[in-house]
């Protein structure tokens, strides 16, 4: 009927989705990232922060726009997070989302949630 629905067909339209539900959502949509970045090994070794960078990319831009970015991978396997956060910064990605990149960037090369 060209209405916009989610799951067994429930109407978002009339119906729609309470905050509860859209962070379970969230929340199962972003234990799949985990998941999938862990069986890759990409989040050991890291501190939380830097392990919720790459959890923000891939939740973004899915696990495999997040691994086009080869160079920045290299310096994470380097532990070379100042590198890891210039490459973050030369990519699409960064022109598109500045703000986002720009403040990714800082949590990656300082391995700390900054301003906290």
């Amino acid at each position: 009927m060209g209405y916009d629905t989610i799951g067994y067909g429930r109407n978002l339209e009339t119906n729609g989705i309470s905050e509860d539900e859209a962070e379970t959502l969230l929340a199962n949509d972003v234990f799949k990232v985990m998941e999938q970045l862990a069986d890759r090994g990409l989040l050991q070794d890291h501190t939380k922060p830097r392990q919720d960078v790459l959890v923000n990319m891939a939740f973004q831009l899915g696990v495999s726009g997040l691994l086009k970015f080869k160079n920045m991978i290299a310096a994470l396997d380097d532990k070379d997070y100042k590198r890891a956060s210039v490459e973050m910064l030369d990519s699409q990605w960064a022109k598109q989302t500045p703000n986002r990149a720009n403040e990714l960037a800082k949590q990656m090369r300082h391995g700390d949630y900054c301003g906290e």
